[in-house]
């Protein structure tokens, strides 16, 4: 699927061989062995966001094997108003290419957006019913949906890092910043006037800037997620042994109270044997034996409590400085609208050379 700057589409299909021979590049140029990739092969951007593959050239943006992607309202209804300088991506001073690199770069990250989006409200609400500190035991269906949720959760660290490595490596290379200038290789007149004004370099790094920073923005809300998750398994390992303790101090409890029954049931066994007294003749005494049978216990048994309530119970930990606390630095957000951010590279465009 074709897009020229006036944000008109045409679809053909090409075989490998023919589509090498019209953009002028290599079979190896346009094998996309990386998931996520920003090259420049003989004045064309290569491009490939994970399952998005595309072709930048001064003119217009090829998208490849857009079939069975799911981008059919991207394509239609996004894409083609902002290659056209249309929405909210403005960039009008600028060349195509620009543009069209920009697309790109924020659908992925609206894509990696809306899938922390997705995340963080399921994990939330499990991570909630899971350390209520009132229940005795934990939920199974939580706990498997909590490790779904993770799992996918380090499905997204590992994207962002990828994103975030792909574009630092062509900042890190002002060769690379120019390469993917297109416009600055064509003919002298047109660079002039166009360098005249506005320095292409500065511009496709800024660009570049932008949204690693809205990458690294991600990263750290995704890095807070797992964080939250990490403390929340501590606090439910400290609710599951606190319940734990409980049922075996009950366990140790119960177990003294059966000793000391035993104990003094040593007395009942005396007076239980077939061999004749003078005791069996008073009545008394039975109540007398049994009394001092059933009130030793409980004096052993109470005496063994305090033993145990005194030896067994927990120390108060030691205070904790200050400056050993942990706190959390407040984060910059972006400014979202309808759950998606706004932020452009045009604003930040201009408020730098306002500056």
């Amino acid at each position: 699927m074709q897009f020229d700057k006036a944000g008109n589409i045409m679809s053909y299909e090409r075989k490998k061989t023919e589509l090498y021979q019209e953009l002028g590049l290599q079979a190896r140029d346009l094998r996309f062995q990386h998931l996520v990739s920003i090259n420049s092969r003989n004045r064309r951007i290569i491009l490939r966001m994970e399952f998005l593959k595309a072709v930048i050239t001064q003119d217009y943006l090829l998208i490849l094997d857009y079939r069975n992607l799911n981008l059919e309202q991207w394509l239609f209804r996004e894409l083609a108003p902002q290659l056209a300088g249309e929405g909210q991506l403005v960039t009008y001073s600028l060349p195509f290419e620009f543009r069209a690199l920009e697309a790109v770069l924020q659908h992925r990250i609206s894509t990696l957006q809306g899938r922390l989006q997705f995340l963080q409200p399921h994990i939330l609400e499990t991570l909630e019913a899971l350390v209520d500190p009132k229940l005795l035991s934990i939920d199974r269906s939580k706990l498997h949906i909590l490790l779904q949720s993770g799992k996918s959760l380090s499905e997204l660290e590992t994207d962002i890092k990828v994103f975030k490595e792909a574009i630092l490596e062509i900042l890190d290379e002002d060769e690379l910043i120019e390469e993917l200038c297109l416009s600055k290789h064509t003919d002298p007149p047109v660079v002039e006037e166009n360098t005249s004004r506005i320095d292409h370099a500065e511009e496709m790094e800024l660009l570049l800037e932008n949204y690693y920073r809205q990458a690294e923005d991600l990263a750290n809300a995704a890095r807070e997620l797992r964080m939250l998750i990490d403390d929340s398994e501590s606090i439910i390992f400290i609710n599951l042994d606190s319940h734990r303790n409980v049922m075996m101090r009950l366990n140790l409890q119960l177990t003294m109270g059966t000793f000391s029954l035993s104990l003094f049931g040593l007395i009942g066994v005396a007076f239980g044997m077939n061999l004749e007294s003078s005791f069996e003749e008073d009545p008394q005494v039975f109540w007398l034996v049994t009394g001092i049978m059933f009130l030793g216990s409980g004096l052993i048994w109470r005496r063994l409590l305090s033993f145990l309530g005194r030896h067994l119970e927990p120390s108060m930990p030691p205070p904790v400085p200050s400056l050993l606390k942990r706190t959390y630095p407040l984060s910059g957000r972006v400014e979202t609208k309808n759950g998606h951010k706004v932020e452009s590279f045009a604003s930040n465009r201009s408020f730098m050379m306002n500056k």
